[in-house]
């Protein structure tokens, strides 16, 4: 197959969708299929033998990490040198308008997937008022498509209920060959703690943004004697979280990658992820390999990863008690903590990006043969 893929977001940006797409690519080109990303211009012409086209952008002025690329004509003549079979939208909101285009104009089969829940961001940047507008733009892209792929049971229920059809659910991948328990490192744990290893680790990996509820973890700090807290990852809230958490151990690390990220993971006591705007929630599955005990927000697509009590916590995000009594239990027992571990890392081994990715290609390969057909009749 020959896919063009379009997405708003792709390297160098790190997150959770970038690293979905990264590992999405080099497992369909290994698989002997062709991958075009048309995406916003980052540098870089190719990614584990798959084409890259860049199209040049301008930052989000409330997230400058964020380039909006506008369509434009020479996408076209691209695509007409690549040939695809079909396409796939990632998240169709400006540049993936092209992908919607360009499926209809050359009767291409239409995949499109939804990986970041935008409607809970609105209120966070003060645009709640707009949500119903942006519903009815999702429905209108969302339901040109033949697949629309959610990567987790909470979010095919809520598009469902916000009228987007062809529904179905994109599995959960993680790389359990990078992150491991074995990567645990007295050295990282020193790093992440600003020399103080032997303290009481909270970690949280992601981006540093509003709609992330980072705040959520201040009271944990407060209440667990000598914890201290790393925030790896980056993003527009920084200089707000710096204020906030002015008076507490916080280490801004910033980013981490590859085996840096993996020991970061292990060398922690707890992962705390208190957001409650994830479709998925990536990170809780690297942090499940590596073994260290997760701690989140029961929203979103999260308790499609973490079952309470058994590989992790789950806590009200309402309630931010509930979040310290969990975090409570786990430093009062040693035997508590390998239990989530093993269970955690158990869990995890069931989720390999090569199994996510071949159930993609079923997807795939299941909207060919319909739109093929309907094509000829057409004509």
């Amino acid at each position: 197959m020959r896919i063009a893929l379009f997405t708003e977001t792709f390297l160098p940006k790190v997150d959770g969708i970038v690293t979905r797409l990264c590992q999405t690519v080099r497992h369909l080109q290994r698989n002997g299929h062709q991958v075009l990303v048309v995406a916003p211009a980052g540098g870089l012409d190719n990614y584990e033998g798959a084409q890259i086209y860049g199209v040049s952008g301008f930052p989000l002025p409330l997230y400058p990490e964020l380039k909006l690329a506008l369509p434009r004509p020479a996408i076209g003549k691209v695509l007409q040198q690549f040939q695809p079979d079909l396409i796939h939208v990632v998240n169709p909101a400006v540049l993936g308008v092209a992908g919607l285009y360009y499926a209809k104009k050359l009767h291409l089969p239409l995949v499109a997937s939804y990986h970041t829940h935008l409607p809970q961001y609105l209120k966070y940047y003060r645009l709640g008022f707009l949500e119903g507008v942006l519903w009815s733009l999702l429905r209108l892209g969302h339901n040109c498509a033949q697949l629309n792929l959610c990567t987790s049971s909470a979010m095919v229920a809520e598009l469902r209920a916000h009228g987007i059809r062809h529904l179905d659910l994109w599995q959960r991948g993680v790389d359990v060959e990078l992150f491991q328990p074995q990567h645990r490192s007295r050295k990282m744990r020193e790093f992440l703690s600003q020399g103080h290893p032997d303290d009481p680790l909270l970690l949280y990996v992601g981006r540093l943004s509003a709609e992330k509820d980072i705040e959520q973890i201040k009271p944990i700090l407060q209440r667990i004697p000598r914890a201290r807290l790393a925030l790896v990852g980056n993003g527009p809230h920084r200089e707000a979280l710096e204020k906030h958490f002015a008076d507490t151990p916080v280490h801004f690390v910033g980013y981490l990658k590859g085996e840096r990220l993996a020991s970061a993971f292990a060398s922690a006591d707890v992962f705390v992820f208190p957001s409650r705007t994830e479709t998925l929630g990536l990170v809780l599955l690297e942090a499940m390999a590596a073994g260290c005990p997760v701690v989140a927000a029961n929203s979103g697509g999260i308790p499609d990863i973490v079952s309470d009590g058994e590989n992790g916590f789950l806590f009200d995000p309402a309630d931010p008690e509930g979040a310290i009594s969990a975090c409570e239990r786990l430093f009062a027992s040693a035997t508590a903590r390998e239990h989530l571990r093993q269970n955690a890392r158990r869990e995890a081994e069931r989720w390999s990006w090569a199994a996510a990715t071949q159930q993609l290609q079923r997807y795939y390969e299941s909207v060919l043969p319909t739109v093929r057909s309907n094509v000829v009749l057409s004509h």
